[in-house]
């Protein structure tokens, strides 16, 4: 869990920083692509090809093309309808998804996961705000496609290094994630791309620079790790600490318009979830003893 809530805070950032200097300003599909490039030729050098199997190489390149790729697609066109604060209010179903996925794969549900996991949606509801734009319904539904891809993507990863290869050095492997969202990234900037919207300024290269490298790079490397030490609903739950994150530091250094009480409330209500989850899986560690004993 330390590992997710330093990515949090890393993530906490990527926000603002897209929403206030590269939304509506930097084509967003050369956003996507220079942050995937950047990303990719971080862990090339410690790619070792011959260490796993093709399929199971291409299992984690399906895992990049969901997770980062096809999620990046939806998200950054999101900013174009909702603000900042919308965006990461609007996120609050990616707990829901990661549950749902991964019962759906075991072919069972786990109550006390979902449970969890809507606490810390209500949690997030909590976290108001007035104006919403008239994108709202389409901002909406487009990241609630971020979500379904971003949930989907770190749900595989997880099971994939669980079942196939829990003793290889994640380092070693990663790059076959960021290059399978660079297949996917590279043909939308050729079909969707506009060339004249490229950055202007060397605060955007900047910028774009630190979420390739930082928040893409280490950051999904970083959080798509730290997914393999927990269990399913903690993931969950996590995915939304997030929220009042990025919020707070949208608050703090970019003076955003903010209910500080609904913040607070609602990131309080996330913590109880996490608490209630930590719970539940003690209570099924024991009851797994008594039955073991």
């Amino acid at each position: 869990m330390p590992i997710l809530i330093a990515v949090t805070l890393l993530w906490a950032f990527s926000f603002s920083l897209i929403g206030v200097y590269l939304a509506g300003q930097v084509d967003p599909w050369f956003s996507v692509l220079m942050r995937v490039a950047l990303a990719t030729m971080v862990f090339l050098p410690f790619l070792k090809i011959r260490q796993i199997e093709p399929r199971i190489a291409f299992k984690l390149m399906i895992c990049g093309a969901l997770q980062l790729g096809i999620m990046y697609g939806f998200y950054y066109q999101s900013f174009l309808y909702l603000s900042v604060p919308e965006v990461l209010l609007f996120t609050v179903m990616t707990p829901i998804y990661v549950t749902l996925l991964n019962g759906l794969l075991d072919k069972r549900f786990n109550i006390g996961f979902l449970f969890s996991a809507l606490l810390a949606v209500l949690g997030a509801i909590a976290i108001r705000y007035q104006g919403i734009n008239e994108g709202f319904i389409k901002g909406l539904l487009i990241v609630q496609g971020a979500n379904l891809c971003f949930a989907a993507g770190q749900v595989g990863y997880k099971r994939i290094m669980a079942k196939e290869r829990p003793d290889i050095p994640q380092r070693t492997i990663f790059g076959w994630f960021f290059i399978g969202a660079l297949i996917v990234v590279i043909p939308c900037f050729l079909a969707l791309g506009n060339v004249d919207k490229l950055p202007t300024t060397p605060l955007q290269w900047g910028i774009l620079t630190y979420l390739g490298i930082i928040a893409s790079g280490l950051g999904y490397f970083a959080w798509n790790r730290g997914a393999t030490l927990v269990n399913i609903g903690t993931l969950a739950i996590a995915n939304n600490l997030l929220i009042p994150a990025g919020i707070l530091v949208n608050v703090l250094f970019w003076n955003r318009d903010a209910d500080i009480l609904r913040l607070a409330i609602g990131g309080g209500i996330i913590l109880l979830a996490l608490w209630v989850n930590d719970k539940f899986n003690q209570k099924l560690a024991n009851k797994s003893e008594v039955q073991t004993a």
